[in-house]
This record gives structure tokens, sequence and C-alpha cells, in this order.
């Protein structure tokens, strides 16, 4: 037996433990797919797209019913004629909308022409990616639609003044009812920007609405002032 276990030579055991990173269960997230990718820019909304549009519209209809109210209203200040009050707001409603067409277009132009250049730039860098190229444009802003929203924009919000002083004899009562009438419309658009803009609604509808009131009492006590004064 002692010579059995001098003999016996010691063999370390092959079977050691050795520490093994361990793998997380947490769920990697998978990288998206280039028609996942595509699916979901088609549903984000495109806000910039959006802020235009609302600015074109809202700014459009608010400056048509303060511009043509205001008028309507410093010329209400020196003479009681309905017809000439109501003659004064529809060239008002026209000139306005035509420069309101002009401006924006020409604005929206100059933005496309920005735009075009820098596309064309990137085509370059990205050696004429021709697919990408035409998602690009497609989103592109139209200065024809955009010269067109501003024009009936500004025709809507001046028509409120104009409708709201052509059936009243009384020239007291249809000054009143032009200010109400157009203090009603400014809190409409100021409420309409403020959903459609995410902006705070109270606030955003008193600015409109302030902002309506001093232009119409500056323009009346000015037109008034001038009236008196014989010049």
């Amino acid at each position: 037996m002692a010579v059995y276990e001098a003999n016996q030579t010691y063999q370390p055991s092959t079977h050691l433990a050795v520490a093994r990173p361990t793998i997380s269960t947490v769920d990697i997230e998978r990288p998206q797919t280039i028609e996942e990718i595509k699916q979901e820019q088609e549903d984000q909304f495109d806000y910039s797209q959006r802020a235009q549009w609302l600015r074109a519209a809202v700014l459009g209809a608010n400056d048509g019913l303060v511009s043509t109210a205001s008028l309507m209203m410093g010329v209400g200040a020196v003479k009681e004629d309905v017809k000439f009050m109501i003659l004064t707001g529809f060239a008002g409603l026209i000139a306005g909308a035509c420069s309101m067409a002009i401006g924006e277009f020409v604005s929206v132009y100059s933005q496309l022409d920005i735009e075009l250049a820098q596309i064309k730039r990137d085509n370059l860098a990205r050696k004429n990616e021709e697919e990408n190229s035409d998602n690009e444009k497609e989103n592109l802003p139209n200065p024809f639609q955009a010269a067109g929203a501003s024009a009936i924009a500004f025709s809507i919000g001046a028509i409120v003044p104009i409708l709201a002083a052509a059936f009243i004899k009384d020239h007291k009562v249809r000054m009143g009812v032009v200010a109400a009438a157009t203090s009603l419309a400014l809190l409409v658009f100021g409420v309409l920007g403020a959903v459609l803009g995410k902006s705070p609604l109270v606030r955003s509808s008193l600015r409109v609405l302030v902002g309506g009131w001093i232009a119409m009492a500056i323009t009346y006590g000015l037109t008034k002032l001038v009236g008196k004064s014989g010049l």
C-alpha cells in the first residue's frame, strides 16, 4: 500500500473553473430596417412645413382683419357715410390680399432657391443619389400655393369688418359692431393659432386681441386728430 502511494504521481485537475462573462438577459434594441425607417419618416409630421403654412394662414387672416378694420375705423372717425366706409374696406381688402400674395411669393421663392442650391451641393457630395434628391424636392415649399393661401387668408379676415358694417345704418352702432366683430374674430384666430401651433391658449389669444385693439385705437385716434386739424 505504501509503495503504491509513493509511485502515484500528482496530476493536476484539468477541470479548473474558468470565469466566464455573463451575458445580460436584457433585450438589446434591434436596429431598424430601411422599410421601418421610411415608414417612420412618412408617419412623422413635418412640423417645419406646418409652421410655414400656419404662419401664412394665421398671419394672413389676422393682417386682413386688423388692417381692414383699422382702415374702416379710421375712415369712420371722420366720415359717417356707410357706402364710403365699405368701399374703403373693400379697397383695403383687394390691396392687402395682393400685397400679401406677392410678399409671400417672393419670400417663399427665395427660400426655395436656397434649398434647391443646398440639395445640389448635397447631391454632389453624395455622388448624385437621385432617389434622395427626388424625396427632398417633394418636401420643398411651393411659392404659388403659399401666395394663394396668404391672399385667401387675408381676404377671409378682411371680409369680417366689411360684412359687420354693411347692414347697419346708424354710424355709432356701426362703429361698435365693427369693433365687436373684429374682437371676436381676433379671439377666434388667436385660439386657432394657439391650438395648431401647440402654444399657450390664453396668452396667444390675448396677444392677438390686444394687438388688434391697439392698431384700431391708434388708427382711429390719429385719423380723427388729422380730420379735426383740417389738413
